[in-house]
């Protein structure tokens, strides 16, 4: 059976916020009978975005990663939940009834994403629908999805056997994958939320004048083991991306034209910016 799943590419999101206001659109003020009561005004975000900062001055990137409900196959609000106020669908889609769950907020707490939010006034707990009332009426995708000016934000409804295949062939991954609540919400290009930097800019010095050092060779070592090389490119700027943070020691040695190697040495917590190296 074809099932609904989210894919997320943080690399086309621009923090339009488009996501969130067409879910602020959709249930502020509107009950939707089965599916969800209203969400309040203000306090919940059932697209939740989160803003990632890599790096120093000049070399800094800044990305954003949008949250909202997983709908895990495996997922711990369902087996937090009484009188099965919390059901997966069969179309993948997970739904907490309006009714049922009253009372019920040890389901807020079962969430280890943090994606379910406590509405105080009805008691309730609640999270994005997926639009479920809008999918079941014929809608081809959720409202994030059409609204998303850059297309980061794609919905697809395939057997669960194309969306492994999908997985493995756009290098998708989850959130938190060693919860093992199997999730439907994946992301594309999350190693720029979730990994590391070491960046530098080489440069040469001839009569105290700087100047760009292009096409340095710079090579990257972990444990006297060479792991990565790359050159400068022609603003003499360099980058080893994908690195995990608190990984430890690190050695760059950089070669420039006929000159004597210049050595580095990091300790990597999160990404660092060398600053000017000169060859």
């Amino acid at each position: 059976m074809k099932k609904w799943n989210l894919i997320i590419d943080i690399a086309k999101c621009h923090n339009s916020n488009n996501c969130f206001l067409s879910v602020a659109d959709e249930y502020i003020g509107n009950d939707h009978k089965g599916y969800s009561a209203s969400m309040p005004l203000h306090g919940h975000h059932w697209f939740n975005i989160h803003r990632k900062e890599r790096g120093q001055a000049p070399m800094v990137d800044l990305n954003y990663l949008s949250t909202t409900c997983n709908h895990c196959d495996d997922a711990p609000c369902i087996k937090a939940a009484k009188n099965e106020a919390v059901i997966k669908r069969e179309d993948g889609i997970v739904i907490i009834d309006p009714e049922k769950s009253k009372g019920q907020k040890q389901i807020v707490d079962a969430c280890p994403y943090d994606s379910v939010w406590w509405n105080e006034e009805k008691n309730i707990p609640q999270a994005w629908t997926f639009d479920a009332h809008l999918l079941d009426s014929g809608w081809s995708e959720p409202r994030c999805a059409s609204t998303c000016p850059t297309g980061a934000i794609k919905a697809v409804k395939i057997e669960d056997s194309e969306m492994t295949q999908k997985v493995i062939d756009e290098e998708l991954q989850v959130l938190q994958p060693k919860l093992k609540t199997k999730p439907r919400v994946y992301y594309k290009n999350l190693d720029l939320i979730t990994k590391c930097f070491i960046g530098g800019t080489t440069v040469t010095t001839d009569n105290g004048v700087e100047e760009c050092a292009v096409n340095a060779s710079v090579l990257l070592y972990k444990d006297g083991e060479k792991i990565s090389e790359t050159n400068s490119d022609d603003f003499g700027d360099f980058k080893f991306d994908g690195l995990e943070p608190d990984s430890g020691n690190y050695e760059l040695e950089i070669l420039y034209q006929n000159n004597d190697a210049q050595k580095k040495s990091v300790n990597l917590k999160d990404s660092e910016y060398l600053g000017l190296i000169n060859v």
